[in-house]
Order: C-alpha cells, then structure tokens, then sequence
C-alpha cells in the first residue's frame, strides 16, 4: 500500500476519522493505532507480521526485565541478549544469502568445501527501520535514559506505526512514546497547514521529480552502464544524487504529515542536505535520524571524538561501513559507506588547512592586504565540491553490482560519444528537484500559517486542486518509494 495511491487515500480516511472518533478513550485508542498499523504492514504480506509480533513481545518484556534488573552483570547479559536477538533477525533475514554466496566463492577459491544450506529467503519490508527502533529502545533503557513502555500494546503502536514502520523516519521511543501513551484531545490544536504543505510538496517530490528523474535520466544511464557518453553519464548520476533526496524526503515529509494529522509530532528527517558546507554537516541534514542513531549507538560507544585521532578516523570509517551494509547485502554498499567514512576522516585530517585557506579566501582583511574572494564564492565553491564527492559515492549505492558501477565509471571517460539527455526538460526538472530543497525544515513556516489560519474546507479545496495538477504533470503509475527496499 503505497502513499500516493487511491487504496492508501480510502485507508487513511477511515483510520483518521477512527482516530479521533477514540481519542478520548486511549487504552482504546492505542489498540486501534496498532491493528491499524498490522492491518497496513499485512497488506504486503501478512505472514511476516509474526515476524513483527515477535519483535514487538520479546523487545517490551525485554526491556521491562532489563529495568527491573539489579546488578550490572545480569543488566549486560539482559542487554547483550536483547542486542543478539534484534541483530540475528536482521542478520538472517537480509544478510543469509549475502553471506553463503560469498561463503561459496571464498571456498571456491582456495578449494576448500563449503556445505551451508541455500535458502531463498525473503527480506521482510521495513525490517532494518523497526530493528533500529527496536534497538534504539531496549539500549535507552539499559542506560537510564527512559522507562519501559507502560503498556505492550503502547510499545506495539510505537514499533508499527504506519507513517514510520516501512521507510522511516527512526523515531525515537523517548520522542513518541509519551504522546501514545498522553494522547492529545480535541481541543488540542491540530497543525493542519503543515501537515496539509509536507503531504503536499512530499507527494509533488515523489511523483512528479523523483519519477520523471528516474525515468528520463538515471535509469538509463544506470542501466545502459557503457553505452552512454560521459556528459550524459554525470546526468544522470546527478539525476539519481536528486532523485533519491526527492524520494526519500518525500517519504519522510508525507509520513511526518500524516502523523500531524492524527496528533503525533515526528522531528524533522531532512534538511536541505546538499546545501552543506561540508561532509559532517551533509550527515547532519541527510536521513538525519539514521545519521544521528549511528553517532548515538555506534559511533559514540566506540569512543567518538574522546580519543586518539587514528581512533576516531577508526571509529567513522567502522560506523559508515556498518551503515552501508545496513542498507543492502552488497559490496557495493559497503563501499558506499566505506567512501563516506574516508571522505569523513581525510576531511579532520585536512581540516586544519581549510580553515587557513577560508581564512585567506573567503574573509576581507581590514588591513588592505590583498583582495579576498567574497564568502559566496568560497561557500559556492564548497558546496559544488560537496556534490560531486557525495554524487560519486552515488555511483556505487545505485549499481546493482560491482561490473555495474566500474563500466559507469569507464563511461566517465568517453567525451566523444553523442548527447542525448542534456535536452531543456531534463535540466529543468533536475533543477526544481535540487531547489525543493529550499521546501525543508522550517524554511516555508509562513506557508503553512497562513494554510492553518483558512477554513478545513478552503484547505481541502487547494489540497484538491493541488493534487490535480500533481497528478497531471506525473508520469503514470507510481514506482515505490527507493527505502522500501532497505
């Protein structure tokens, strides 16, 4: 059940409409949110909600054992525990095949036999985001940073709730929990113009830029590997660097809206990411709540920045290649992530030396010595160095294999074959796409209190016309959102 479907529409009226209806009832009401959020996950295929069920029991009696535990020896046992059970569902269910075929092609090659079963097995959707939330639960508890969930079922709404359950956000429990468990009432105001302007511009991303960019430029050249030129190459890997950012934010935005619509608050995932300076502060305005869940949980218990620095180049590098496996079973996910980590650590390495040329190029002395570029050019300049590092590590995420991304990085080198995608549409859509990022965070507030202040009636009215042209600028159909499958 996707979003911006007519099956999705029909749903969520009728799951708003009962949320309201049941909110002045919560025992009730956090039962309702949880089979509506099964009946969701069940839609794709309701033999994995067993799965979900599962995860949802032993993570609350988990955590409600690892609270009440004294000692800090079982507290590690309980913990350690809770950590290998969420790990070997993710391990098995994403990462088995990944890790028998390379188990086969290692015996292979140094003759050795290898007798591990081949199983065809199918990776549940929205596996790695409920894990993480999982995860992010249970490690709150043991270090005192919350108390267990009052209830399971209050738990159980937390892990599967529809907006976040399949591509995120990584809400944490601390953040959503109370507001399950202190529902709002009606005479709390509801943020409609937000959510109306998030649902609006995320559906608009998603169908109109996110489509049209996959479908006229990145997937043929992603598909084509050699046979297209290099102007036409680095076309579309910048389509797929904008693309992706206008599918996943699209994601995000509409989940966030939707959750305003039924009373709960989601903090922001995006934030205008590939208008950063710098590499770090990239990560901290893209998928901010995964970046923000790998410095929590991993980057930082590995000693962050509290240490010697070869160990903190150690610990990005570790954690960025742990985050690319997290997305795919795939080397070329582990090189995506591997490339992020170097590019992290060489950029505190060289950070020293930046500051100087910042200093010499981008700020006027009052002293007359020498001219100095204006800060926007210097802040320009970084900016499109960011890019490209960013879109070549785009390279590897988007290949299906290994032979995939090094025949694009050889089509890199043929500036004498025809051009055929720099036409004016293309530009143009590519450009919209890279400017909605001025639509992130609070940088349309105005828009959305000026939407709150007119009748639900008016709002529903540009909400409906809105969607109309959406509708009639978008290609047909509409392809699943790229996270469903991570």
């Amino acid at each position: 059940m996707l979003f911006p479907t007519v099956s999705f529409a029909l749903f969520f009226m009728l799951v708003l409409g009962l949320n309201w209806a049941l909110i002045r009832r919560p025992a009730l009401w956090a039962w309702f949110l949880l089979a509506s959020s099964w009946f969701f996950y069940g839609w794709w295929d309701w033999r994995f909600l067993g799965l979900l069920a599962a995860s949802t029991i032993v993570n609350h009696w988990g955590g409600v054992w690892l609270y009440r535990t004294r000692g800090a020896r079982a507290r590690h046992a309980w913990i350690t525990g809770l950590i290998v059970f969420n790990l070997g569902l993710l391990g098995f269910f994403k990462y088995y095949g990944f890790f028998v075929q390379n188990a086969y092609l290692l015996a292979s090659r140094l003759h050795i036999p290898c007798s591990l079963p081949l199983l065809d097995v199918i990776l549940p959707i929205g596996l790695s985001f409920f894990t993480f939330h999982a995860l992010s639960y249970v490690i709150d508890i043991y270090r005192g940073e919350m108390t267990p969930a009052k209830r399971m079922v209050g738990f159980g709404a937390y892990l599967a709730y529809f907006p976040h359950l399949v591509a995120g956000p990584i809400v944490r429990a601390g953040d959503i929990l109370p507001q399950i468990e202190r529902p709002p009432t009606r005479l709390e105001p509801i943020d409609i113009g937000r959510a109306a302007c998030l649902i609006l511009v995320g559906i608009f991303k998603k169908m109109v830029i996110a489509n049209s960019l996959s479908a006229r430029m990145a997937d043929p050249v992603f598909a084509g590997g050699a046979a297209h030129s290099a102007p036409d190459t680095i076309l579309g890997v910048y389509a797929y660097a904008v693309q992706i950012y206008c599918d996943f934010s699209a994601y995000s935005d509409i989940a966030i809206g939707l959750a305003l619509l039924m009373g709960l608050r989601f903090p922001i995932n995006f934030d205008a990411p590939y208008f950063s300076l710098s590499l770090q502060e990239f990560w901290r305005r893209w998928h901010i709540s995964l970046s923000s869940w790998l410095r929590d949980y991993l980057y930082v218990p590995l000693g962050g920045s509290r240490c010697a620095p070869w160990k903190i180049y150690r610990n990005l590098i570790l954690t960025f290649l742990l985050g690319g496996l997290w997305h795919g079973a795939a080397w070329t996910f582990v090189l995506w992530g591997a490339l992020h980590g170097v590019y992290l650590a060489l950029e505190r390495i060289l950070q020293p030396f930046v500051r100087t040329a910042a200093a010499f190029f981008g700020v006027r002395s009052g002293t007359g010595a020498g001219r100095r570029w204006p800060t926007w050019i210097a802040h320009g300049l970084a900016r499109l160095w960011l890019f490209q590092v960013v879109c070549l590590a785009w390279i590897f995420f988007r290949a299906q294999t290994w032979d995939d991304a090094t025949r694009l990085l050889g089509a890199l080198t043929d500036w004498k074959g025809a051009v055929t995608l720099w036409t004016g549409i293309n530009l143009s859509v590519l450009a919209i796409g890279f400017l909605s990022q001025f639509l992130d965070g609070q940088r349309i507030a105005r828009v959305w209190d000026g939407l709150a202040r007119l009748p639900p009636v008016v709002i529903g009215l540009i909400a409906a016309a809105v969607l109309t042209v959406i509708l009639a600028f978008g290609p047909e159909g509409v392809a699943p959102f790229i996270y469903f499958q991570f």
